[in-house]
């Protein structure tokens, strides 16, 4: 960013159009609400936008307006700011997009200042960029300051003609360009700075006499030129802050890249991605320096990861808080909190509402759903705790399950500090273990366990001699059997 663009004052508006259909995508949910990174593009998009601090925020709608809409009004607290939703009529074009942009802003009437357009489907576009934009917009005092990039292959685009000056004397799209224009690899982004009286009243002329029937937003260029106004571009060599995605192939390209530039981030912030090529991590996730993540692991939502911890590999954490030197090995978790020195997996499934505490285990083959455990407990291995309460340094032992749900309502397991648990026990909910309690092996628990309790659950043990032969006979089993007792120092007495 030059000298002259450095923290250019808030522009008047950002209006970001966010009407088009996206049929080329070919889905029921509208093409900006896809998901990249973690956010819909119309999020990430807005995001930039609102890096501006502009005196209004506006989107234009019009597909599916009131899912869209309502998506829009949802990201106003991550924003920081409410936009203003307008409604684009059935005049097509960006120009008339835009016009409807500025007819929803208070001062309509008389627009002043600079005016931003952006769009709703370029994920990859910084608040930098958009910044450097308005800064030599306004530094130059341009009527029009064009966003473009300079492309290897830039078939497809409209390209900047210039005039000998070297000033812009208009855009062609690249089906009217002829063949020398289409060496021209300078293209058109679509975003733009504009002087706000210069594009009100240039729009007041745009008409829709042409191919296509639209209003289109590029006749504001030669409107404004001709009027004396300058028409200026800043140019990007990135191309991906303005590519857009038109279908699910771009949609890719576009969330790989943004992906490889948040795991490139991270790491330059001191966090260590063993296998960048595997690792997947949301715009929304935050990494304290000095973690580690190993391959194929996915970071997802508002997931953060403290210093010293370790996560992976085969790890998918979403909204999921990871303590500081916790160890989490082949585990599925979403909404849990996973104390500081704390150990998960492998093959865990950790859902929304689990608490393990500091020094804590959840080992492998586990799932818990709504548990809260305490300090320096554990649950090893091969078992299910849901809706239950576990207090400090139990051990809870394998294949344990807390039975919370009777076929209509869930009910709470209590389970106390320093308790000890025999394999198999099944706790019947509601139920309650106190302090210092043991159960015995296959131990089925129906009723509170007072503290320092053994709990047993014991039937005599009765073995009928002969079953086998008798019920089975001719099987392997059977003749197996048959075998043993033929080879006892007794079995012909």
């Amino acid at each position: 960013m030059t000298e002259s663009t450095v923290a250019p004052a808030p522009p008047a508006a950002v209006i970001v159009l966010a009407a088009g259909a996206g049929t080329r995508m070919k889905s029921k949910t509208p093409k900006i609400l896809h998901p990249l990174g973690g956010t819909s593009m119309i999020g990430h998009a807005l995001a930039a936008a609102a890096g501006l601090n502009p005196r209004e925020l506006v989107a234009v709608v019009r597909h599916q307006r009131d899912l869209v809409a309502e998506h829009i009004t949802s990201l106003s607290e991550s924003l920081g700011t409410t936009p203003t939703i307008a409604d684009q009529d059935e005049v097509p074009g960006t120009g008339r997009a835009v016009q409807c942009g500025l007819e929803a802003l208070p001062t309509a009437q008389n627009v002043t200042g600079t005016v931003v357009v952006t769009y709703g489907d370029v994920p990859l576009l910084t608040t930098e960029l958009l910044g450097e934009l308005v800064g030599r917009h306004e530094a130059e005092g341009n009527a029009v300051t064009v966003l473009t990039a300079l492309l290897d292959d830039p078939t497809g685009y409209g390209r900047i003609l210039r005039d000998e000056a070297g000033s812009v004397a208009g855009i062609v799209e690249h089906k009217d360009a002829t063949d020398e224009q289409r060496l021209i690899n300078e293209v058109n982004s679509g975003i733009y700075a504009f002087d706000g009286a210069v594009l009100t009243s240039a729009l007041a002329q745009v008409t829709t006499d042409n191919a296509q029937g639209e209003m289109y937003l590029t006749d504001v260029l030669s409107i404004a030129r001709a009027a004396g106004g300058r028409v200026a571009t800043v140019a990007t060599q990135d191309r991906w802050q303005v590519e857009g995605a038109n279908d699910r192939v771009q949609l890719a390209a576009l969330g790989a890249e943004m992906n490889r530039r948040t795991v490139i981030a991270h790491m330059r912030a001191g966090t260590t991605v063993q296998d960048p090529a595997t690792t997947w991590i949301d715009a929304t996730v935050t990494l304290e320096p000095d973690t580690t993540i190993l391959p194929n692991t996915h970071l997802q939502g508002a997931t953060h990861i403290a210093e010293d911890a370790v996560v992976g590999p085969d790890t998918t954490l979403v909204d999921t808080t990871v303590g500081t030197g916790a160890r989490v090995t082949r585990t599925q978790a979403a909404g849990a909190v996973i104390g500081a020195g704390a150990a998960v997996g492998p093959f865990t499934y950790i859902r929304p509402g689990t608490v393990l505490g500091e020094e804590g285990k959840i080992g492998a083959f586990y799932e818990t759903k709504n548990v809260t455990v305490g300090r320096g407990s554990k649950l090893s291995h091969l078992g299910y705790a849901g809706d239950a309460e576990i207090g400090e340094h139990t051990n809870i032992g394998c294949g344990n399950i807390t039975a919370n749900y009777d076929g209509v309502n869930k009910h709470r397991t209590v389970i106390g500090d320093h308790v000890r648990t025999s394999s198999n026990t099944v706790f019947i909910a509601p139920v309650t273990i106190g302090d210092g309690a043991y159960t015995g092996a296959g131990a089925v628990v129906r009723k509170d366990v007072p503290a320092g309790a053994l709990a047993l659950t014991v039937a005599p043990q009765r073995n009928s001699e002969g079953w086998t032969e008798e019920r089975r006979p001719g099987s392997p089993a059977a003749e197996a059997a048959a075998r043993a007792r033929s080879e006892k120092p007794d079995a012909g007495a």
